[in-house]
């Protein structure tokens, strides 16, 4: 059931917002091996500011797409109750009288079986999957995710994840607002997508849930108290036919953004996107801009293990706000033996993007075109490459951002250079496009594979590697591990980036 709204959460610990990287404190038997064998590779009308709404101090505040996710971590501390719903700021009934988050954690302590035969499955009529046939795929995913989910997204005080079957991560209620539960996703410049009409900087706010059979996996790491996680190179292993689904909102509204027109709107209780520094939250309303669908699929995917789709937001589809939400494309693999750099009119194999997708929706696909959504910031800008600062450049994709999944972190989500990443002014400094230093983070690795020998493997979860695990450890241990990796890269002459001071988007 949703919160009440007397219940605010209590026992805060301090935040660096560094990203942990340290073991200590857990367990991780098999950890060892793996370093000396090194592993191949609904709300109410009344007074809902729009999220777009800016200030006069707005335009002095500097924008980049990477300040997001530190700035929401260092307004809050890590809660000391795992299991808290939010980040205690409440609204007041005068902007917000309707239901709260509720985090679903009650996970299952055997497994559940998927269905026998999955639709999704079926949809490929006996053939592997290809151009042909992905759309169909995505489509009886949604198909069979669609009575829960348009709940979730259209009728908000109807819905009952834990009697659906839903379930949140730990450790993350210092980042949710309290309404949905969503925290920040990423922050664009209205420059990213001018040629679609954005005409003011926009944030993202993100929430994820995983089915009853994906949900097993957070049971295992996370047990009953979420306070000691289970380790291994097992323990974080989701089970076939696992569903994670993402909502992705964004801050800019119809009148900010035209292709937003019509789009489904959630409450979000933020402080104004586009306001000054240390504003209070707000209720405030942000559109249904993308919906990303993974599933956990040997048989359809037996390099990587899992399919990754994304529908996004189209205006010029009829019928209902969930058949406006259509597919931008799928992808199984990060087509590692096509190098979109050297060869970029080699066709992808392991990709596929919807032909009738929206325009805007395609502004950010990721290197060669590969799958990546308009929340997923696949394309960097500015970057450094060589000494030399380039406008904007493709440097990742879904698949390629998951693969770095894995505990401690040891290989950033884009291809940098360094570990924390470096910036020359606000240029990301990346590899170059297409070396075989960049080629680390496009690979057909499955999910029991770390990109990083030594360290746990977490089946493509981002949630874990960059979110839940590092909040836990703050929490607990008061030590984000990084200072051995400034000082490094201070000797080396180079300025540090905090890691989350570059946006994850994945989940």
């Amino acid at each position: 059931m949703k919160q009440s709204r007397q219940f605010l959460m209590s026992g805060v610990l301090g935040l660096t917002g560094c990203l942990a990287l340290s073991l200590s404190a857990c367990t991780v038997p098999e950890a060892n091996a793996a370093e000396a064998k090194p592993a191949p590779k609904k709300a109410p009308a009344a007074k809902v500011v729009p999220a777009s709404a800016t200030t006069p101090e707005a335009s002095a505040k500097v924008r980049t797409p990477f300040a997001a996710a530190r700035e929401a971590f260092e307004r809050n501390a890590v809660n000391a109750n795992p299991f808290a719903d939010n980040n205690g700021s409440i609204p007041p009934a005068s902007q917000y009288s309707g239901p709260l988050f509720s985090l679903s954690h009650d996970y299952p302590a055997t497994p559940v079986a998927p269905p026998a035969n999955p639709p999704w499955i079926a949809a490929l009529k006996g053939q592997p999957i290809s151009k042909t046939n992905a759309l169909a795929y995505v489509y009886a995913l949604k198909n069979y995710i669609a009575p829960s989910m348009q709940t979730l997204l259209y009728n908000y005080p109807q819905w009952d994840a834990a009697k659906e079957g839903w379930y949140n991560e730990p450790w993350l209620a210092s980042i949710r607002e309290s309404i949905h539960g969503t925290y920040v996703g990423s922050e664009f410049p209205a420059s990213t997508f001018a040629a679609s009409g954005l005409k003011v900087d926009m944030t993202t706010y993100v929430l994820t849930y995983y089915d009853r059979v994906a949900a097993y996996a957070l049971g295992q790491v996370w047990g009953k108290t979420a306070m000691t996680p289970t380790l291994t190179n097992t323990s974080a292993q989701f089970p076939e036919g696992s569903i994670v689904i993402k909502v992705a909102l964004t801050s800019a509204l119809a009148k900010d953004w035209p292709v937003m027109q019509g789009a489904s709107l959630w409450p979000v209780y933020v402080p104004p996107p586009n306001g000054p520094a240390g504003a209070k939250p707000q209720v405030m309303n942000a559109s249904i801009m993308q919906f990303d669908i993974i599933v956990k699929d040997t048989k359809t995917a037996p390099k990587t293990g899992w399919v990754f789709s994304t529908l996004v937001y189209d205006m010029r589809v009829p019928g209902t706000p969930w058949d406006k939400m259509i597919p931008l494309g799928a992808m199984w693999g990060d087509d590692p033996d096509v190098n979109s750099t050297l060869n970029p009119g080699m066709p992808l194999q392991e990709t596929v993007i919807n032909p009738a997708a929206p325009a805007y929706s395609t502004a950010t696909l990721g290197w060669g075109g590969r799958l990546s959504g308009p929340n997923d910031g696949a394309v960097v800008a500015p970057a450094s490459i060589n000494g030399q600062i380039v406008p904007a450049v493709q440097a990742s994709s879904c698949m390629s951002c998951h693969s770095v999944a894995e505990w401690p972190m040891k290989t950033f989500l884009l291809p940098t250079t360094t570990m924390p990443p470096t910036t020359v002014g606000d240029a990301l400094v990346l590899e170059q496009p297409g070396s075989q230093a960049w080629m680390k983070w496009f690979q057909d690795n499955p999910g029991n594979v770390p990109l990083d020998p030594g360290t746990v493997p977490m089946d493509f979860d981002m949630v874990f590697a960059f979110k839940s695990l590092p909040a836990w450890q703050q929490a607990t241990q008061g030590n984000s591990g990084m200072k051995a990796f400034e000082a490094v890269d201070q000797l080396r002459g180079k300025p540090t980036v905090n890691p989350r001071d570059l946006k994850y988007n994945g989940q």
